[in-house]
């Protein structure tokens, strides 16, 4: 009886979580899954299946590839930056200096702020002619720019924007992980007359390379789902050059109401997303755990 307790027990506090994970991610996606294959119902005509119809369709849809294409550029932009800059706020506010206290709580403050409100802020630092960046570049010469209106800076905008958000965010994951590293390690280094930039690149990186692999899931998985900006700085425009994959999704679901073709949209995310992750877990968890 002991026995088949000890057995039980385990699935039986798991069954919250289990029931849970199925109701709101599996069977969500198994259901979007068996939607894509069938016609968009309408009015009192049923759903009628036309199999991978709405995937083929998308390979001629000029929006979806200017998504696909937009969403590569923001993820490769917004990922590596976001790494770049929450390392180095680490490494600033891990340090002796005074008022490291403050520097936290002023580089983790965006991350505390909603997106709709960070988004109408940027907003207004965009604003072309009286907008803070505008105002800043007229003391140096430069004329007035529409930076969300111009195909070739709109997208850099809202990456300038995202990188902003989400950097303090990642900086609390780099910190925890900088103060968890023995000092011993520092006082050898120093003993073998090792500098500060060499003991980073041999020592300190190689052991945040952990941290770095759960920080970069957590920055591409954001890459694909973050539409609230969008929504509210450019609704995608102008002429698509901001329309991000899940916000094409968004409008094809909830404005035209195609949902059978926003459910085909949705796995295809799934499916760059599981890619990623796989080739992440795969390939370098072996590399950042030196198996």
């Amino acid at each position: 009886m002991t026995r088949m307790q000890n057995s039980v027990t385990p699935w039986l506090l798991l069954l919250p979580a289990i029931v849970l994970l199925a109701t709101f991610t599996h069977v969500p996606a198994v259901m979007t899954l068996i939607d894509s294959l069938f016609t968009t119902p309408r009015g009192a005509r049923p759903p009628r299946f036309i199999g991978a119809e709405n995937y083929m369709s998308m390979l001629s849809d000029p929006v979806f590839l200017a998504a696909l294409k937009n969403n590569a550029i923001y993820a490769l932009g917004t990922v590596p930056l976001s790494i770049a800059l929450s390392l180095l706020m680490a490494v600033i506010v891990n340090s002796s200096l005074r008022g490291t206290t403050l520097l936290r709580m002023s580089f983790f403050l965006p991350t505390v702020l909603p997106m709709i409100a960070v988004a109408n802020i940027w907003l207004f630092f965009y604003t072309p002619g009286y907008g803070l960046f505008d105002q800043v570049l007229g003391l140096f010469g430069f004329q007035a720019h529409n930076w969300l209106g111009n195909q070739d800076t709109v997208l850099g905008s809202l990456m300038a924007l995202a990188v902003w958000k989400e950097a303090g965010f990642f900086m609390i994951f780099y910190l925890a992980a900088l103060q968890q590293l023995s000092p011993t390690l520092r006082e050898a280094a120093d003993l073998e007359g090792a500098g500060r930039w060499y003991f980073f690149r041999r020592v300190t990186f190689p052991l945040l390379m952990p941290t770095t692999l759960f920080v970069m899931i957590n920055a591409v998985i954001n890459s694909f789902r973050l539409i609230d900006h969008v929504i509210v700085m450019t609704r995608g425009g102008p002429d698509n050059a901001s329309t991000l994959l899940l916000y094409y999704v968004y409008n094809t679901a909830f404005r035209f109401w195609n949902t059978s073709y926003a459910a085909a949209l949705t796995m295809v995310v799934l499916v760059i997303l599981a890619s990623i992750a796989f080739l992440q877990f795969g390939i370098l968890d072996r590399k950042v755990h030196y198996k």
